[in-house]
């Protein structure tokens, strides 16, 4: 395939990402984006060594600028604080780094700028269709307009509009809510800190903490089960969901007390769309298979496909390649990410205890699997 002219639709972490990736292919690439402009999302976000490395490879070091390099992960019981495992997250060639999601977005959209041209993204353009014509393809918006690109490249998230191309099957609801808060750093009593991931699990429910904004701030989310799916805009008090963590620990009850208020999110996720790449479309991130967050892997991942897409961009059999190298490690991601929505939330009785004799005897290369650098196309 020649460097084909290149739609993304979609300016989140996996779109941008794309966009430079393309670039340093001598691809030229408009990210058309439905909000008129990003979100200023003050929530953090983990970014995993494998992720880290492949956005180490586009040049993008100085995206981490504000960002902390956690020492380790703490994984801790509910009732007592006790400690189930730890894991050495320094032990990779590349850092393990925690931030404000918003920081990274600006970075990435800063070297789409500079890579594609000041107006390579534009904001305001609510994608409600693409068509595939064989030797182009239309992307329709919402105020009739329409712009033909050589290949589109889907990554607008769980409500793709470009995946209604495929017919992929709904998302499915896990049953449970995140609530997220961003806290100043001196909330953090106990275990939780600037130099750690702090995540307690307990019957139905779990709790992750880590620092961001150069160790100013914590990020908290505190998940909960919800028989219904809440609106996007939805968000709780810390009153409300103390009364859902009655039992647990001071040092969990604390934080969720500092917060105050939560936003509250759903999650869901879906199996990974198996022919990801049809024709002149291709779809990355949420839009191809979205995860549930308990491998913090949904950007992760984004950015893999991204510069997967890329790298395949110039084969001949680019779909196929981008499908063989692609599915089965998202859908191993997947897979495990899911499984958490069951590991995490046990009740205490001997499935608990297996769990947890488990967690204690992993080996430190448990994870090399995730964390090591993806397979290149």
């Amino acid at each position: 395939m020649t460097h084909p002219d290149v739609a993304v639709v979609g300016a989140g972490i996996g779109g941008l990402t794309a966009a430079v990736a393309l670039a340093r292919r001598g691809a030229r690439c408009v990210v058309f984006e439905r909000h008129p402009c990003l979100p200023e999302d003050g929530a953090g976000i983990q970014v995993s060594p494998n992720a880290a490395a492949e956005l180490y490879r586009l040049g993008l070091e100085d995206a981490f600028a504000t960002a902390i390099r956690p020492a380790g992960r703490e994984i801790r019981r509910w009732r007592d604080d006790t400690v189930l495992s730890r894991v050495d997250l320094t032990r990779h060639e590349v850092p393990y780094f925690t931030m404000r999601r918003a920081d990274l977005v600006r970075a990435l959209l800063e070297a789409v700028r500079r890579t594609q041209g000041p107006d390579a993204v534009r904001f305001g353009r609510r994608c409600v269709g693409v068509w595939d014509e064989g030797s182009r393809v239309l992307v329709g918006f919402d105020d009739h307009t329409a712009t033909a690109a050589g290949l589109v490249i889907g990554a607008d998230g769980l409500r793709s509009a470009v995946a209604g191309a495929f017919r992929p099957e709904p998302p499915r609801y896990s049953g449970h809510v995140a609530c997220r808060a961003v806290l100043p750093i001196e909330a953090a009593g106990g275990p939780a800190g600037p130099d750690r991931v702090v995540a307690w699990l307990g019957p139905r429910r779990h709790c992750v903490a880590y620092p961001i904004d150069r160790g100013r701030q914590l990020n908290l989310v505190v998940t909960t089960p919800a028989p219904h799916p809440t609106g996007p805009a939805e968000t709780v008090g810390a009153a409300d969901l103390l009364c859902q963590y009655r039992g647990w620990h001071p040092a969990v009850r604390g934080l969720i007390g500092a917060a105050r208020r939560l936003g509250r999110y759903p999650l869901y996720d879906r199996p990974p769309t198996p022919d990801p790449w049809r024709g002149r479309v291709v779809l990355i991130g949420d839009a191809a298979h979205p995860m549930l967050p308990f491998l913090a892997q949904g950007a992760a991942q984004a950015i893999e496909d991204a510069v997967a897409v890329a790298d395949c961009l110039d084969r001949p059999d680019a779909p196929a390649r981008y499908a063989a190298t692609r599915l089965p490690r998202v859908r191993r991601v997947t897979e495990a990410s899911h499984a958490g929505l069951h590991a995490y939330h046990l009740p205490d009785g001997p499935e608990q205890q297996r769990r947890d004799r488990a967690m204690a005897v992993a080996a430190p290369a448990a994870l090399d699997w995730l964390y090591g650098r993806p397979a290149p196309v």
